[in-house]
C-alpha cells in the first residue's frame, strides 16, 4: 500500500462496483423517490451486495470504529460529483442514545469528506432524530416506512430556508429513512434536497 492510499488501496478502489448514477439523468436511485419525496438529484457511489467488498467496507465504517474510511470515501465523492450548487451538507442523524453507544455517526464522516472537498458548510445539529426507533434490519418495505415515519425534526426550520441541502447517508435500501429526513428538511420554506449515499442495495 502506498503512502497516499489511506485505508484502501487504489487498485481495490478502482475495482469496487461504482454506480455512476451521478452521470445518469433520472437514474434508478432518483426513480425510487418518485411519488414519495421531491428529490432534486440522487446518487450512490457503489452497488451493495451481501458478502461483497462494499459490505465489508461498510461494516468496518459502521461497527468497527473505522470512521476515517467514511471521510476518505466522502472526499472521493466530492471529487467525482457535480452537485456543488448545494448550500449545506447534512448527514442522516443518529438518535443521541445510539450516537453515545457507537461514539460517532458514520454518515457524518462521509459528509465531512464531501464538505472538505467542496468547502461547504456541514450542519450536524439542525436535523435530528427525535425518536429512537428499532433497527431497520430485517424489516419489510412498509415496516421500514412505518418505522421512520415522522421521527426526524428540525430545531430551526429557518436555517434551511431557501437552501439546497445535500443529505448524506451510508447506504440506501428502501429509502424510507432518507425520505423521512427529506420531508423534515422540506418543511423549510423554499428548501431543496439532493441525496448522496456511499452505497445502494
Amino acid at each position: 500500500m502506498q503512502k497516499n492510499e489511506e485505508y484502501i488501496c487504489l487498485k481495490c478502489l478502482y475495482h469496487l462496483p461504482k454506480t455512476n448514477f451521478h452521470n445518469i439523468s433520472e437514474n434508478e436511485m432518483e426513480q425510487r423517490f418518485w411519488g414519495k419525496a421531491p428529490i432534486e438529484r440522487a446518487t450512490a457511489f457503489f452497488h451493495f451486495n451481501k458478502e461483497s467488498s462494499v459490505q465489508k467496507i461498510l461494516h468496518q465504517l459502521k461497527y468497527k470504529g473505522n470512521k476515517e474510511i467514511g471521510e476518505l470515501f466522502g472526499k472521493q465523492l466530492g471529487i467525482e460529483l457535480n452537485y456543488q450548487d448545494v448550500d449545506v451538507i447534512v448527514p442522516v442523524p443518529l438518535h443521541a442514545k445510539k450516537l453515545r453507544k457507537r461514539g460517532y455517526n458514520q454518515s457524518e464522516w462521509i459528509a465531512k469528506g464531501i464538505a472538505q472537498k467542496w468547502n461547504k458548510p456541514l450542519d450536524v445539529d439542525n436535523l435530528y432524530r427525535a425518536i429512537e426507533n428499532p433497527t431497520q434490519t430485517k424489516k419489510g418495505l412498509y415496516e421500514r416506512w412505518e418505522n421512520v415515519n415522522d421521527i426526524f425534526k428540525l430545531k430551526n426550520s429557518a436555517a434551511f430556508q431557501n437552501k439546497h441541502v445535500l443529505l448524506v447517508d451510508d447506504v440506501m435500501t428502501t429509502g424510507a429513512t432518507i425520505e423521512a429526513c427529506a420531508k423534515a428538511i422540506l418543511q423549510s420554506e423554499n428548501a431543496k434536497v439532493s441525496v448522496v449515499t456511499l452505497a445502494i442495495a
